[in-house]
């Protein structure tokens, strides 16, 4: 079987469409939401994303609203 997201990651689904520009940004947007990020009740590094907009704590068990991709929002991160 062929290798063919070892550069593309994620976005490699897409094959040649949609550009490289736009491929890199999905790629970078995916990485970010996929990763773990910080609990803000338990600062624990233990939130995933359940899905567009909620999140879940594994650790504490809190579920809460936030930004589609990313837990915090621009707003909150301003504050």
């Amino acid at each position: 079987m062929s290798k063919r997201t070892a550069k593309a990651g994620t976005a490699g689904r897409f094959g040649a469409r949609y550009g490289v520009v736009v491929r890199n940004r999905v790629k970078a947007i995916e990485a970010h939401q996929k990763q773990r990020h910080e609990c803000p009740v338990c600062h624990h590094i233990s939130v995933k994303r359940v899905s567009a907009g909620i999140w879940e704590c594994s650790r504490c068990g809190d579920k809460f609203a936030a930004a589609a991709y990313s837990p915090k929002t621009k707003r909150a991160n301003e504050q």
